[in-house]
């Protein structure tokens, strides 16, 4: 192999395919990164679970496939002048040259390297942006307790044109809708996707203007087994297997009716639950009192540090005293992208319902359920 590639290219393509390396390889080549030269540079990882791949341009002067250190060659790319790559290979090393910085690295059999999963069917495809929003939305109620696998996933629902996304914790729930274009009209269908991988290739596909998706359910031919999806976009590919489990059936969660409705603006409120959480204590909630016109946030107790402000708040509907966690609230709040949150309450002890201002003729394409704390 000799090639030479644009430095900014290949580092944006090692630092994609470097997500799936995994953190403890089981075999000694899965700490590899493959690179492939013909008419473009590709680049790949794999841990059996998830695969990435990277495509660039690349000037080939001789065709060849090498497998070297994959976080070794993260950590070189990322901190190369810029200037043009050169990447030679033969025999046990692979040399790496840019402009007077030259890099040895030690080589590994590709011969050893897995076959990487095909992408599965097609199933459609759907604007980078708002996918990257909508999954930035949605993932931020999943659950870190990987004893409980199925909460720690974004399931996604596909009924016609719309995708639905949800997460939750048990202690929150997220729920996005937005439209996308199918290919395949007639699937409908429900899968569990690990939600930080999602999250990670959202932001990721960004370069692109679209996203394609393609998905293989469990038992189909392709599937893995326990299913796979992947997702496309700009150069960049990767394969996800699903996750197994229940999900819990969370439109039963959902108030169909409110007792009190407060809208106020959302910036202010948010920086306003930062600043009196300050005083709050590890696990310790913000006391929100709701009245005509007003907002009151407290936290601290009895001989602790407190605080208090005061905001603007519009509320239809009765008087009520609500306490919630601060961290919690405030990725529900960071999360809305409209200037005024919403926020519907039943009775103190019951989830209240977050979302943005909606329009008169349509449900808010984004909900943010969060449970409330003893009031002490």
């Amino acid at each position: 192999m000799k090639i030479e590639v644009d430095r900014d290219a290949l580092a944006e393509a090692v630092a994609w395919t470097a997500r799936g390396l995994p953190a403890r390889p089981a075999v000694p080549v899965l700490a590899g990164m493959r690179l492939e030269a013909g008419r473009e540079l590709t680049l790949a990882s794999f841990d059996y679970d998830v695969s990435a791949q990277a495509s660039i341009p690349v000037a080939t002067e001789t065709e060849g496939t090498v497998l070297v250190s994959g976080r070794l060659l993260a950590e070189i790319t990322r901190s190369l002048p810029a200037r043009p790559v050169q990447i030679s290979a033969d025999g046990s090393r692979a040399t790496l040259t840019c402009g007077s910085t030259t890099f040895s690295l030690l080589t590994m059999p590709v011969e050893d390297y897995p076959s990487l999963p095909g992408m599965p069917p097609a199933a459609g495809s759907v604007g980078s942006d708002a996918f990257a929003t909508a999954v930035g939305q949605s993932a931020t109620a999943a659950g870190r307790d990987d004893t409980l696998p199925a909460l720690t996933g974004v399931r996604i629902e596909i009924e016609d044109d719309i995708l639905t996304l949800v997460s939750t914790d048990r202690y929150r729930l997220a729920i996005r809708k937005l439209r996308w274009n199918p290919a395949r009209p007639e699937l409908s269908a429900a899968v569990l996707v690990p939600a930080k991988a999602m999250a990670d290739t959202a932001r990721a596909l960004t370069t692109g203007a679209e996203v394609s998706i393609a998905l293989a359910l469990p038992g189909e031919e392709s599937s893995g087994g326990e299913g796979m999806i992947g997702f496309e976009g700009g150069g960049r590919r990767t394969t996800t297997r699903l996750l197994g489990g229940d999900f819990p059936a969370y439109q039963t969660l959902l108030p169909t009716s409110a007792e009190s409705v407060a809208e106020l603006a959302t910036a202010p409120f948010a920086e306003a639950v930062k600043r009196v959480a300050l005083v709050a204590e590890r696990n310790t909630a913000v006391l929100l009192s709701f009245s005509a016109g007003q907002l009151v946030l407290e936290a601290g107790t009895g001989d602790e540090a407190q605080a208090v402000e005061v905001l603007d708040a519009a509320l239809e509907g009765k008087e009520i005293q609500i306490a919630f966690n601060p961290a919690y609230l405030l990725d529900g709040l960071a999360a809305l992208d409209s200037d005024t949150v919403r926020i519907s309450f039943t009775e103190p002890s019951k989830p209240a319902l977050i979302t943005g201002k909606p329009s008169p003729d349509a449900e808010p394409d984004y909900r943010y359920l969060v449970m409330p704390k003893a009031i002490r």
